[in-house]
């Protein structure tokens, strides 16, 4: 499993490399158990040979372990959890009429929207059959609530493209539902099954939601700034699908009389007002400051992290702070 990965990931998955396996089999048993069904099979082969960091079962595990239990359920969390991110992802590419993902084709661009929807649907089952088996009901309600809160943000998401009527509450309030919750999930989670009390179970929910706020800061100046075969889509896609993100926040507020996004968004499009948005926001400091307000939320999870107790587990929670910042590119 580490050795795809970078040395700083390495280091940090260094103390859960070994129930990182153990997820990865998971996924594969998954295809395996479809065998008698070729397609299916095929499609799961696609979707679960991910180039993913798998960031989100690594924090599960951590946060498993800052109160060790002798149970083996934050694996089968861990694996439910990349599951039902794998399953957004496959969702919100049919729903972007995305082409790339991670510089790979998409399920939907590949094989259609009717066959995109349908194997979302099934890797959301798969997901939850895996939290079922766990068999801890606040856990399951737990889970069940993530993928209400997941699917909620990107219908705020679709109901407002193209919208340059926005505000950062606007923004945050989507990005908390549509990402942090995962991240929240996977850290409370995983200390609920390993036993931790109550005040370590709090902690972790709490740094889980700064973690995910900060990853989605980043995800959107990447869309502005990013190398477009290190992010695997164009930049300036979000853009170019309507949506608002904190650096067109920014701008907006900058520029309220002659607004260079409402410009784009009633163009729908036009390659020369991306070209004067891209220009605009880089002849400032609004990069600058979106990375400001991502590094505040890293800020408080490792404030956070620093008050759990010492171990290896707790320096790779705090050195995924650092991780999460580093993805600039």
């Amino acid at each position: 499993m580490l050795e795809g990965l970078d040395t700083q990931t390495r280091l940090i998955y260094e103390p859960v490399k070994e129930g990182l396996t153990r997820v990865e089999e998971k996924l594969r048993q998954l295809s395996a158990d479809e065998g008698t069904f070729p397609h299916l099979s095929e499609l799961l082969d696609y979707v679960l040979q991910s180039k993913g960091k798998r960031v989100r079962p690594a924090v599960t595990l951590l946060a498993s372990q800052v109160h060790p239990g002798p149970s083996d359920l934050p694996v089968l969390m861990a694996a439910a959890v990349e599951l039902l991110h794998i399953a957004t992802l496959i969702h919100d590419d049919t729903v972007d009429n995305s082409a790339l993902r991670r510089g790979k084709a998409t399920v939907s661009n590949l094989w259609g929207q009717n066959v995109a929807v349908l194997l979302g649907d099934y890797v959301f089952a798969a997901s939850a059959t895996l939290v079922c088996d766990t068999k801890n009901v606040r856990v399951i309600r737990r889970f069940a609530e993530t993928i209400m809160a997941l699917s909620s943000g990107e219908l705020l998401e679709y109901f407002h493209s193209f919208s340059w009527q926005q505000t950062r509450q606007d923004y945050e309030e989507r990005i908390s539902r549509k990402t942090a919750s995962l991240f929240r999930t996977a850290c409370e989670t995983g200390a609920i099954l390993s036993g931790a009390p109550e005040e370590h179970v709090a902690a972790l929910s709490t740094y889980g939601h700064n973690l995910g706020m900060a990853f989605q800061v980043v995800d959107d100046i990447l869309d502005y700034e990013g190398d477009p075969l290190e992010v695997g889509k164009p930049v300036g896609n979000d853009l170019l699908q309507g949506v608002v993100t904190l650096p067109a926040l920014m701008l907006m507020e900058r520029y309220p009389v002659e607004n260079p996004i409402r410009v784009l968004f009633e163009s729908r499009g036009d390659g020369l007002a991306l070209k004067r948005v891209l220009e605009m926001v880089h002849n400032s400091t609004i990069l600058e400051e979106c990375y400001a307000q991502a590094s505040g939320y890293c800020q408080q999870a490792a404030a956070i992290a620093a008050r759990l107790p010492e171990g290896p587990y707790r320096r790779s929670l705090l050195e995924i702070t650092s991780y999460v910042m580093s993805r600039r590119r």
